[in-house]
């Protein structure tokens, strides 16, 4: 079940261990059983860019393809954004994994910017989006 909102974005900061809510009260999250499950927070949107934080309770099922098409298409359908960008402690080996599966590139390094070590930058360009190029719709839901 989709959840939208201010707590979605208190979720994903408490899990990422970021310091404040990113200044934004844009999120999606999914829920299972009332528990959020996952949670994107969208912030410091500039017209053609928006950085997303993401973080999940550390299951593997949650990513179904309702939730990643409706995390996809608010940024680049909704607002219209160009790109998106994601940055991931160099500790975070999970992370790292789960962003380029998604289809996120490495863009650049902060060298020494995060307590693990660097900071590494990520992309996704809006026509590199699987997820929204494929779109997703009732008769998908009902068949998965």
């Amino acid at each position: 079940m989709l959840v939208v909102g201010k707590p979605v974005v208190e979720w994903v900061a408490s899990k990422t261990n970021e310091f404040g809510c990113f200044g934004t009260e844009i999120g999606i999250g999914w829920a299972k059983s009332g528990n959020l499950v996952a949670g994107v927070a969208y912030a410091n949107w500039n017209g053609v860019n928006v950085e997303c934080h993401i973080a999940s309770d550390g299951s593997r099922k949650w990513a179904t393809r309702e939730y990643l098409w409706t995390i996809f298409d608010y940024p680049f359908n909704q607002l219209g954004a160009k790109r998106l960008t994601v940055c991931v402690g160099e500790g975070n080996r999970d992370s790292h994994r789960f962003v380029k599966h998604l289809g996120f590139i490495l863009e650049a390094k902060l060298k020494d910017a995060h307590p693990t070590g660097d900071i590494h930058i990520y992309r996704m360009d809006r026509q590199n989006c699987r997820f929204i190029r494929k779109g997703f719709t009732n008769e998908q839901k009902l068949a998965a």
